[in-house]
């Protein structure tokens, strides 16, 4: 079995597709941390890339040298901002591919081995460079298997068929406001007549949010401020259908990649540009989801990544 060393910044969402990209080329992995000790730092990461130079700005150095001297590495994974110069300093010190994923904004794009970069991001077209529909969710049977196990054993069905609301929280670019949520639950639950209701909130779903959450009947309710179970894999596993907040993305990733559910997007988006506009835009019209408007979608096209995972394996000679 091939071996990747995992350059993370400690973000779940970043260190999570790191792990979820080494499982699908088959690789086992060690974390490694790595993050910028000062923003001056990172700044100036951006200049020694311009120029090539490789000094060890986030000082990832030894605890690389000292996991690779129990294993050495087949490759070198790093998501996120924090993790893209080291990726290229280790590749020069430790001699073996390095691979990002997202897309290295402000780095030239020469140097990686392989980007992983979502379609919404507009990536240009090299050689090194694999487009994405989504963000990268766990590939794993067993995992999905577990998850699920340790759910029933939370709760048991009263009847076959279930619809689950999965909610975020506000970013920049969206918000889950009491009274559009308030709205958006109302027409969910006129549109799932007959139907078990699951629902479950996350770190960024506020308190007048769960709120409002609360007030609604929902067969099996999670609110992530009183325990922090994670249905979700249960959700899109069983349920034949999905509600997902916009701004969600690595939840929308997984209800598109994992199970059967139709999906359906809770729009909640504030601003109708940018990376995430553009994201639900792309599921939408490639049928992985469908944008709920009272009426249910039948959006049930699921994200195969097996053509992209093997092109990335030959590339990189795994």
């Amino acid at each position: 079995m091939s071996h990747a060393l995992i350059l993370t910044d400690g973000k779940p969402g970043h260190e999570n597709q790191s792990k979820a990209l080494a499982e699908g080329l088959g690789c086992s992995f060690d974390l490694v941390p790595c993050t910028y000790p000062t923003k001056g730092r990172k700044t100036l990461s951006y200049l020694c890339d311009r120029v090539g130079l490789r000094p060890d700005l986030t000082g990832v150095l030894p605890a690389v040298r000292a996991a690779a001297a129990k294993r050495r590495p087949d490759l070198i994974i790093g998501a996120g901002s924090n993790t893209f110069y080291s990726l290229k300093l280790l590749k020069r010190a430790l001699g073996v591919p390095c691979v990002a994923i997202l897309t290295p904004g402000g780095y030239r794009l020469g140097g990686f081995d392989a980007i992983l970069a979502p379609v919404f991001d507009n990536p240009p077209r090299r050689a090194n460079l694999f487009p994405i529909p989504t963000n990268l969710t766990p590939a794993r049977p067993d995992f999905y298997t577990a998850q699920t196990a340790a759910f029933y054993e939370r709760y048991v069905p009263k009847r076959n068929r279930a619809v689950a609301v999965i909610i975020g929280g506000k970013n920049p670019v969206a918000d889950v406001a009491p009274d559009w949520l308030r709205t958006q639950l109302e027409a969910v639950f006129a549109a799932t007549e007959g139907c078990e209701r699951w629902v479950t909130t996350s770190r960024r779903t506020s308190p007048e949010a769960e709120a409002v959450v609360d007030s609604f009947p929902f067969d099996y309710k999670l609110l992530f401020s009183k325990d922090r179970f994670n249905p979700i894999p249960a959700f899109v596993t069983e349920c034949e259908r999905l509600f997902v907040t916009a701004e969600s993305t690595g939840m929308l990733s997984e209800a598109v990649a994992v199970g059967h559910a139709a999906v359906e997007v809770l729009d909640n988006l504030t601003v109708t540009t940018g990376k995430f506009a553009r994201f639900v835009d792309n599921l939408c019209d490639e049928g992985y989801a469908h944008r709920f408007d009272g009426a249910l979608g039948e959006a049930r096209r699921k994200v195969n990544l097996a053509s992209t995972l093997a092109a990335l394996k030959a590339r990189l000679g795994l």
